[in-house]
């Protein structure tokens, strides 16, 4: 029993994992497969006819030279047709014919399959990645995830070819075997004994680059990881002079990667160039066997060679493409791993849809941990529509994580998050984010341009432009964009190469403005801004007082001034609240606060 689970999980862990995207189209390729095979087969039975009709042999030996597949024979005579060169030859013609055939639709089904593998693969992969909870997905490798979306599915689609490959190559053993018990019992006996004696020694290669293959997932993980962090960090790196060292480490993971490669490489060589050696030594022995100990005709020799050459040659296929397959198993385990690792972490979604926002969002006696470490205790606030709110601490003291509950980017471990008296655990998170505009101190740019990093990629009408202009102004955005030679067109680079903080802050600004939302969250979102334009900014969102419900972090107090409600936070707890002259009169703390920033 367990060697039964070892050899499925080996054999058809795989299968499985294909047939969950494709499904009954996996049959049809290899009926298509058996199809080539089975015309193949015919079409060679005709050779021995050919043979006897050129030699001048009498062709009423041909029916018991052939066997079993006599039956062409008495079917060909069967309809009437003389058995002639003329008329062998268009019977063979005909068989190979509907082979070529066959290999047309299989190839162009075999296309057809893969790519409709590998899109839903990749759109599966993007919609698992995107459900998965928030704290999950910080704690995350993110180069094992940029590498299993990118480089991994492409070795995914070499192993679709090689596992498929497989498959096809043991249908057409088994067909060839087949017919091979059909016409000579004894030469697929033969074939049986040398195919076995074959598979010992792709054993050992199939198992050293197993074990290469999976090395070198992981390697490829960790560099993939490294390179982002070189390239995020790539200013730092050059500014200090430590960009030199840090490609050391770039380099033993490069040549981690080539050594493995190499490796892998060295065990393909061997299998490649095994196959001809052997083929020849197993046919030398089996036409000695068949002649020495079998006393075999030269007839029933030449179609035995016939088939045995084709079985051979499919074995030997085969076994290639199950060790190219193997090259690629590490890229496998590491999707199967991935997938399951998404599958266990995705976000709990509610059924309750809202379009709007109507009276208020309370938390209530809420706490939030991080494993073991609590960084929120009994927090209880009230946020009104429509009102300006602003959470204030020092950091650390969990004003950010607050916001990550407000956005549902996290989920309460204790208490309860009321979205209109809703559960927020109820509701479905897409319908209530939509209503939120999130502004981090973490300017996200995409490398695009500014009309599209503002818009979101949205149609250029005239509505949509003039609602573009409108939120640069009101992010006072609109000078910087017309003194650009190519105004909103401007590409901005890689994650806002071309632009200063203050101005990656200012577009993330625009954006949010641009949207039609109801909730605006500010995460230090004006951080890198000169006081000149914080005020302009500033001055822009109190002209949206009483339109929006604005929720502001900050650590310049001076921003806040005119919130309506002020939360303030230390060690995870809400200390005291109200508005900023309340909360001078009755905290020492936020006293302390402002004195120390000149208020």
């Amino acid at each position: 029993m367990k060697f039964l689970k070892k050899l499925v999980k080996r054999y058809f862990s795989s299968f499985a994992f294909f047939y969950s995207y494709l499904g009954h189209k996996i049959f049809i390729a290899f009926a298509l497969s058996i199809a080539v095979s089975l015309m193949d087969g015919l079409g060679l039975a005709m050779f021995f006819p050919l043979l006897q009709v050129v030699s001048g042999d009498d062709l009423s030996t041909s029916s018991q030279e052939l066997g079993n597949l006599s039956f062409l024979i008495d079917g060909i005579e069967g309809l009437g047709i003389p058995l002639n060169l003329v008329s062998i030859l268009l019977v063979m013609v005909f068989f190979f014919i509907l082979k070529g055939i066959a290999i047309y639709l299989s190839s162009i089904y075999q296309v057809i399959l893969k790519m409709s593998f590998m899109s839903k693969l990749r759109l599966d992969l993007i919609n698992s990645l995107n459900k998965i909870t928030f704290k999950k997905f910080v704690l995350s490798d993110v180069g094992r995830i940029q590498n299993t979306l990118t480089g991994e599915v492409n070795s995914i689609a070499g192993a679709f070819t090689s596992y498929f490959g497989t498959f096809q190559q043991g249908l057409m053993l088994a067909v060839y075997i087949g017919i091979a018990f059909f016409v000579d019992s004894q030469f697929a006996l033969l074939v049986f004994i040398g195919g076995m004696c074959t598979h010992f020694l792709y054993n050992i290669i199939y198992k050293y680059t197993e074990q290469s293959s999976n090395k070198l997932t992981k390697f490829t993980n960790r560099f993939q990881g490294e390179v982002i962090q070189h390239v995020n960090n790539f200013k730092y790196l050059r500014a200090t002079a430590r960009i030199h060292d840090y490609s050391e480490k770039l380099e033993e993971s490069i040549n981690n990667i080539e050594t493995t490669r190499r490796r892998i490489g060295y065990w393909a060589s061997i299998s490649s160039a095994a196959r001809e050696p052997l083929l020849v030594i197993i046919i030398a022995i089996v036409i000695f066997v068949q002649l020495r100990y079998f006393e075999g005709k030269m007839g029933a020799i030449l179609i035995s060679l016939f088939y045995f050459y084709r079985a051979l040659t499919a074995l030997v296929a085969l076994q290639l493409n199950w060790n190219s397959f193997l090259q690629n198993i590490g890229s496998m385990n590491n999707m199967l791993d991935f997938q399951k690792h998404l599958a266990n972490n995705q976000h709990k979604d509610g059924k309750i849809t809202i379009s709007n926002f109507h009276d208020s969002i309370q938390f209530k006696n809420v706490d939030f941990f991080y494993d073991q470490t609590q960084i929120l205790k009994n927090v209880n606030i009230t946020i009104r529509k429509n009102y300006t709110y602003a959470f204030v601490g020092e950091s650390g003291s969990g004003k950010t994580t607050l916001i990550h509950l407000l956005v549902n980017l996290l989920p309460e471990d204790n208490g309860q998050i009321l979205i209109d008296g809703l559960p927020m655990r109820q509701l479905n998170a897409a319908s209530y984010q939509k209503l939120i505009g999130y502004i981090s101190q973490d300017a996200v740019i995409f490398n695009d341009t500014i009309y599209n990093n503002v818009t979101f990629w949205a149609a250029p009408t005239p509505e949509n432009i003039e609602r573009f202009w409108k939120s640069v102004e009101q992010a006072s955005l609109l000078k910087f964009i017309q003194e650009l030679p190519e105004n909103e067109q401007t590409e901005l680079g890689n994650n806002g190469i071309n632009l200063s903080g203050g101005q990656k802050q200012r577009i993330s600004i625009a954006r949010e403005l641009y949207k039609d939302v109801e909730l605006l969250i500010m995460d230090e979102a004006t951080s890198a801004l000169d006081s000149e334009t914080e005020n302009e900014i500033r001055e822009s969102l109190e002209a949206l007082h009483g339109q929006l419900t604005i929720i502001s972090i900050a650590h310049r107090l001076s921003t806040i001034r005119h919130a309506d409600f002020i939360y303030l936070l230390d060690k995870g707890e809400v200390i005291a609240h109200g508005s900023f002259e309340e909360l001078k009169e009755k905290s020492d703390y936020f006293a302390k606060m402002t004195a120390l920033q000149g208020l």
